[in-house]
């Protein structure tokens, strides 16, 4: 009876959800339009947990850039009084190369991520971080890897959950040859379905309970 009444106490909630990040929160390649954002939060729904969601990611926006403008689109959609949450993804434009170089070094996207996530707590709002995804090339991807233990190095240290997708993608055939037929980065419908169902878990648990400390992900 106490579990029904928490569930019930949970579903009145004016629950807001904001995803932040790059093209694979936008979910450009998705046929379906939704991403894993949107899969995520159809799975909440189904699962009795009903939300407003809204989905703030651009294409080819780096961490820089993101840092510059998420709090300001999240401001209006999060109101007092709502229980508000931050998803927040970014990483695989920061690790391109341009101009021999990447876009953005690693100790600023560290910097970037730090301040997003001190500002969320400031606002009062929970926040959960994505790892970037893994693309075709290797060499990027090492360089991703880099990132995704600095990420998850900085996520622990301030006590925020960090679902470390990236080599559970690279190790998931669906993915991979997903994005292999598309252009090497973003998937089709079947990838994302991949990679929301990798992340259903995790994002259910936060959910109901943002303050738990979730489980490694595998």
């Amino acid at each position: 009876m106490d579990r029904e009444r928490a569930c019930e106490d949970r579903a009145v909630l004016d629950l807001r959800v904001c995803f932040v990040g790059e093209s694979f929160v936008a979910g450009v390649g998705d046929q379906r339009c939704l991403g894993w954002a949107g899969r995520l939060a159809a799975r909440a729904t189904a699962a009795g947990q009903p939300l407003t969601y809204y989905n703030l990611g651009i294409r080819r926006e780096n961490s820089t850039e993101l840092r510059g403008r998420w709090e300001a689109e999240c401001e209006p959609r999060l109101p007092a009084g709502a229980d508000c949450r931050v998803v927040i993804s970014t990483g695989v434009n920061d690790t391109q190369i341009e101009n021999g170089r990447p876009r953005i070094d690693s100790g600023d996207s560290v910097r970037n991520l730090a301040d997003i996530l001190r500002r969320a707590r400031e606002k009062g709002w929970q926040a959960l971080v994505v790892a970037p995804p893994p693309n075709v090339d290797d060499e990027h991807n090492a360089r991703l890897l880099v990132l995704d233990r600095r990420y998850a190095d900085l996520c622990e240290e301030a006590g925020v959950p960090y679902l470390r997708a990236h080599q559970p993608l690279r190790e998931n055939r669906i993915w991979m040859r997903d994005i292999a037929a598309g252009d090497g980065y973003h998937p089709g419908a079947a990838g994302y379905d991949e990679f929301a169902a990798l992340l259903a878990p995790y994002w259910l648990l936060w959910l109901a309970d943002p303050g738990s400390k979730l489980p490694v992900v595998r």
